[in-house]
Protein backbone atom coordinates (compact mmCIF):
# COMPACT_ATOMS: atom_id res chain seq x y z
CA UNK A 1 0.00 0.00 0.00
CA UNK A 2 1.48 3.32 -1.14
CA UNK A 3 1.11 5.93 2.12
CA UNK A 4 1.33 9.82 1.16
CA UNK A 5 1.24 11.06 4.64
CA UNK A 6 -0.64 14.71 4.86
CA UNK A 7 1.79 16.88 7.11
CA UNK A 8 5.73 17.64 6.96
CA UNK A 9 6.11 15.76 10.30
CA UNK A 10 5.02 11.88 10.91
CA UNK A 11 5.13 9.55 13.59
CA UNK A 12 6.76 8.50 15.72
CA UNK A 13 7.12 4.98 13.87
CA UNK A 14 9.69 2.32 14.70
CA UNK A 15 12.18 2.20 11.78
CA UNK A 16 13.86 -1.35 11.38
CA UNK A 17 17.58 0.85 10.72
CA UNK A 18 17.02 3.43 13.39
CA UNK A 19 15.27 3.01 16.03
CA UNK A 20 11.65 5.28 17.43
CA UNK A 21 12.15 7.79 14.79
CA UNK A 22 10.24 11.12 14.03
CA UNK A 23 10.02 11.18 10.20
CA UNK A 24 10.31 14.69 8.30
CA UNK A 25 8.99 15.15 5.12
CA UNK A 26 10.07 17.75 2.98
CA UNK A 27 7.58 17.14 -0.39
CA UNK A 28 4.47 17.94 -1.28
CA UNK A 29 1.41 16.07 0.98
CA UNK A 30 0.23 14.71 -2.15
CA UNK A 31 2.63 13.05 -4.44
CA UNK A 32 6.30 12.90 -4.16
CA UNK A 33 9.80 14.73 -5.80
CA UNK A 34 12.68 12.41 -6.38
CA UNK A 35 15.59 12.06 -9.03
CA UNK A 36 15.38 8.25 -8.65
CA UNK A 37 12.37 6.47 -9.80
CA UNK A 38 13.25 2.74 -8.07
CA UNK A 39 11.20 0.28 -9.54
CA UNK A 40 10.90 -0.99 -5.70
CA UNK A 41 9.99 2.14 -4.15
CA UNK A 42 7.52 1.06 -1.86
CA UNK A 43 5.86 4.89 -2.12
CA UNK A 44 5.15 3.85 -6.03
CA UNK A 45 6.93 5.32 -9.25
CA UNK A 46 6.49 8.71 -9.76
CA UNK A 47 4.73 9.39 -12.19
CA UNK A 48 1.88 7.63 -10.34
CA UNK A 49 2.46 10.54 -7.36
CA UNK A 50 3.05 13.73 -9.29
CA UNK A 51 2.34 16.83 -7.26
CA UNK A 52 -0.36 19.25 -7.44
CA UNK A 53 0.42 20.88 -3.80
CA UNK A 54 3.76 23.12 -3.29
CA UNK A 55 6.60 21.98 -1.82
CA UNK A 56 6.19 22.71 2.57
CA UNK A 57 8.11 26.14 2.95
CA UNK A 58 10.66 26.47 5.74
CA UNK A 59 8.97 28.08 8.05
CA UNK A 60 5.64 25.54 7.66
CA UNK A 61 8.55 22.57 8.15
CA UNK A 62 9.80 24.52 11.57
CA UNK A 63 6.48 25.39 12.94
CA UNK A 64 5.11 21.77 12.48
CA UNK A 65 8.44 20.27 13.80
CA UNK A 66 8.45 22.80 16.61
CA UNK A 67 4.66 21.53 17.18
CA UNK A 68 5.44 17.98 17.43
CA UNK A 69 8.19 18.10 19.47
CA UNK A 70 6.49 20.04 22.28
CA UNK A 71 3.69 17.59 21.73
CA UNK A 72 6.01 14.60 22.52
CA UNK A 73 7.59 16.55 25.39
CA UNK A 74 4.73 16.54 27.17
CA UNK A 75 3.68 13.70 26.61
CA UNK A 76 6.66 12.11 27.76
CA UNK A 77 7.78 10.51 24.45
CA UNK A 78 11.46 10.43 23.50
CA UNK A 79 12.01 10.39 19.72
CA UNK A 80 15.79 7.99 18.99
CA UNK A 81 16.01 10.16 16.16
CA UNK A 82 14.57 12.93 13.49
CA UNK A 83 14.28 11.22 10.19
CA UNK A 84 14.47 13.50 6.93
CA UNK A 85 12.75 10.64 4.48
CA UNK A 86 9.27 10.78 3.44
CA UNK A 87 7.83 9.80 -0.15
CA UNK A 88 11.01 11.37 -1.78
CA UNK A 89 14.18 13.07 -2.45
CA UNK A 90 15.34 15.44 0.95
CA UNK A 91 17.67 17.28 -0.39
CA UNK A 92 15.48 18.16 -3.68
CA UNK A 93 13.81 20.78 -1.51
CA UNK A 94 15.22 24.06 -2.40
CA UNK A 95 15.89 25.30 1.66
CA UNK A 96 16.76 22.00 2.69
CA UNK A 97 19.95 23.72 4.13
CA UNK A 98 18.36 26.22 6.13
CA UNK A 99 15.65 23.68 7.51
CA UNK A 100 18.53 21.45 8.71
CA UNK A 101 19.41 24.18 10.55
CA UNK A 102 16.22 24.94 12.16
CA UNK A 103 16.26 21.20 13.07
CA UNK A 104 19.56 21.05 14.68
CA UNK A 105 18.58 24.15 16.81
CA UNK A 106 15.03 22.79 17.72
CA UNK A 107 16.28 19.29 18.46
CA UNK A 108 19.33 20.77 21.10
CA UNK A 109 16.26 22.73 22.82
CA UNK A 110 13.71 19.65 23.03
CA UNK A 111 15.35 16.43 22.94
CA UNK A 112 19.60 17.01 22.81
CA UNK A 113 19.78 13.18 22.95
CA UNK A 114 18.12 12.46 19.35
CA UNK A 115 20.17 12.21 16.31
CA UNK A 116 19.04 13.67 12.94
CA UNK A 117 19.32 11.68 10.10
CA UNK A 118 18.72 11.96 6.46
CA UNK A 119 17.99 9.13 4.10
CA UNK A 120 19.23 10.45 0.85
CA UNK A 121 20.02 8.92 -2.48
CA UNK A 122 23.05 10.83 -3.24
CA UNK A 123 22.28 12.86 -6.19
CA UNK A 124 22.07 16.17 -4.61
CA UNK A 125 25.62 16.07 -2.91
CA UNK A 126 27.60 17.83 -5.39
CA UNK A 127 25.94 20.69 -4.55
CA UNK A 128 28.36 22.77 -1.89
CA UNK A 129 25.18 23.84 0.51
CA UNK A 130 23.72 20.05 0.31
CA UNK A 131 26.92 19.32 1.10
CA UNK A 132 27.94 21.38 4.02
CA UNK A 133 24.38 20.52 5.81
CA UNK A 134 24.63 16.47 5.78
CA UNK A 135 28.15 17.01 7.44
CA UNK A 136 26.53 18.92 9.89
CA UNK A 137 24.18 16.24 11.09
CA UNK A 138 24.41 12.65 13.25
CA UNK A 139 23.62 10.17 9.88
CA UNK A 140 24.43 10.85 7.18
CA UNK A 141 22.29 7.87 5.00
CA UNK A 142 23.66 7.98 1.30
CA UNK A 143 22.36 5.42 -1.04
CA UNK A 144 24.52 3.21 -3.03
CA UNK A 145 22.96 0.21 -4.27
CA UNK A 146 25.56 -0.94 -6.53
CA UNK A 147 28.99 0.59 -9.06
CA UNK A 148 27.04 -0.71 -11.97
CA UNK A 149 26.19 2.11 -14.21
CA UNK A 150 23.52 -0.24 -16.41
CA UNK A 151 21.87 -1.83 -13.41
CA UNK A 152 21.69 1.76 -11.41
CA UNK A 153 19.73 2.97 -14.71
CA UNK A 154 17.64 -0.32 -14.72
CA UNK A 155 16.45 -0.47 -11.47
CA UNK A 156 16.90 2.80 -9.70
CA UNK A 157 16.27 4.88 -12.85
CA UNK A 158 17.71 8.50 -11.83
CA UNK A 159 16.67 11.53 -13.76
CA UNK A 160 19.52 13.17 -15.67
CA UNK A 161 22.81 12.63 -15.59
CA UNK A 162 24.22 10.26 -13.17
CA UNK A 163 27.32 8.09 -13.51
CA UNK A 164 29.00 6.05 -10.20
CA UNK A 165 32.25 7.07 -10.30
CA UNK A 166 31.05 10.49 -9.56
CA UNK A 167 28.64 9.71 -7.53
CA UNK A 168 31.98 7.77 -5.06
CA UNK A 169 33.82 10.51 -5.71
CA UNK A 170 31.34 13.05 -3.77
CA UNK A 171 31.27 10.25 -1.42
CA UNK A 172 34.57 9.69 -0.22
CA UNK A 173 34.47 13.65 0.14
CA UNK A 174 32.77 13.06 3.48
CA UNK A 175 35.82 11.44 4.78
CA UNK A 176 34.33 8.80 6.42
CA UNK A 177 31.41 11.10 7.63
CA UNK A 178 28.46 9.12 6.28
CA UNK A 179 26.73 6.07 6.17
CA UNK A 180 26.64 3.70 3.28
CA UNK A 181 22.62 2.42 2.37
CA UNK A 182 22.24 -0.15 -0.08
CA UNK A 183 19.04 -2.62 -0.91
CA UNK A 184 20.09 -6.04 -2.20
CA UNK A 185 17.43 -7.71 -3.99
CA UNK A 186 16.32 -10.48 -6.16
CA UNK A 187 13.82 -11.11 -9.68
CA UNK A 188 13.06 -9.82 -12.61
CA UNK A 189 12.01 -6.56 -13.82
CA UNK A 190 10.83 -6.57 -17.77
CA UNK A 191 12.09 -9.60 -18.25
CA UNK A 192 15.59 -8.80 -17.05
CA UNK A 193 17.29 -10.59 -13.80
CA UNK A 194 17.96 -7.72 -11.08
CA UNK A 195 19.34 -9.85 -8.65
CA UNK A 196 22.78 -7.60 -7.00
CA UNK A 197 23.62 -10.38 -4.38
CA UNK A 198 26.44 -12.39 -6.54
CA UNK A 199 29.95 -11.62 -6.29
CA UNK A 200 29.55 -9.94 -10.10
CA UNK A 201 27.89 -6.71 -8.15
CA UNK A 202 28.90 -7.28 -4.74
CA UNK A 203 32.75 -7.45 -5.26
CA UNK A 204 33.20 -4.21 -7.19
CA UNK A 205 30.25 -2.11 -5.04
CA UNK A 206 32.57 -3.84 -1.76
CA UNK A 207 36.07 -2.44 -3.40
CA UNK A 208 33.66 1.08 -3.58
CA UNK A 209 32.95 1.26 -0.21
CA UNK A 210 36.48 0.68 0.95
CA UNK A 211 37.24 3.83 -1.31
CA UNK A 212 34.75 5.87 0.39
CA UNK A 213 35.52 4.07 4.03
CA UNK A 214 32.06 5.07 5.61
CA UNK A 215 32.25 5.15 9.28
CA UNK A 216 29.14 2.52 8.54
CA UNK A 217 26.94 0.12 6.09
CA UNK A 218 23.65 -0.41 6.19
CA UNK A 219 22.21 -3.84 4.38
CA UNK A 220 18.76 -3.85 3.90
CA UNK A 221 16.07 -6.25 1.58
CA UNK A 222 12.33 -5.91 0.26
CA UNK A 223 10.36 -4.73 3.23
CA UNK A 224 6.72 -4.47 2.01
CA UNK A 225 4.63 -3.92 -1.21
CA UNK A 226 6.99 -2.58 -4.20
CA UNK A 227 4.98 -0.96 -7.67
CA UNK A 228 6.93 -4.24 -9.57
CA UNK A 229 5.55 -7.08 -8.21
CA UNK A 230 8.26 -9.77 -10.18
CA UNK A 231 10.63 -8.72 -7.12
CA UNK A 232 12.33 -10.83 -3.94
CA UNK A 233 13.74 -10.64 -0.85
CA UNK A 234 17.06 -11.26 -0.40
CA UNK A 235 17.58 -14.16 1.91
CA UNK A 236 18.99 -13.59 5.43
CA UNK A 237 22.12 -15.95 4.10
CA UNK A 238 22.80 -14.15 1.05
CA UNK A 239 22.72 -10.45 3.38
CA UNK A 240 25.14 -11.88 6.45
CA UNK A 241 27.63 -13.17 3.67
CA UNK A 242 27.45 -9.45 2.43
CA UNK A 243 28.36 -8.43 6.26
CA UNK A 244 30.44 -10.52 6.64
CA UNK A 245 32.82 -9.25 3.38
CA UNK A 246 32.67 -5.66 5.21
CA UNK A 247 33.55 -7.15 8.52
CA UNK A 248 36.35 -8.73 6.78
CA UNK A 249 37.65 -5.71 5.26
CA UNK A 250 37.25 -3.39 8.87
CA UNK A 251 34.01 -2.02 7.98
CA UNK A 252 31.06 -1.87 10.53
CA UNK A 253 27.97 -3.47 9.00
CA UNK A 254 24.24 -4.23 9.87
CA UNK A 255 21.96 -5.86 8.01
CA UNK A 256 17.89 -5.61 8.30
CA UNK A 257 15.79 -8.40 7.08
Amino acid sequence: MTVIYPSPIFGPVHSRRLGVSLGINLLPSDGKVCSFDCIYCECGFNADHRPSKALPTREEVREALETRLKDMQVNGLFPDVLTFAGNGEPTAHPHFPEIIEDTLALRDKYFPNAKVSVLSNSTFIHRPAVFEALNKIDNNILKLDTVDDEYIHLVDRPAGKYTVSDIVEHLKAFKGNCIIQTMFMKGTYQGKDVDNTSDKYVLPWLEAVKAIAPRQVMIYTIDRETPDHDLEKATHEELDRIVSLLTEAGIRATASY
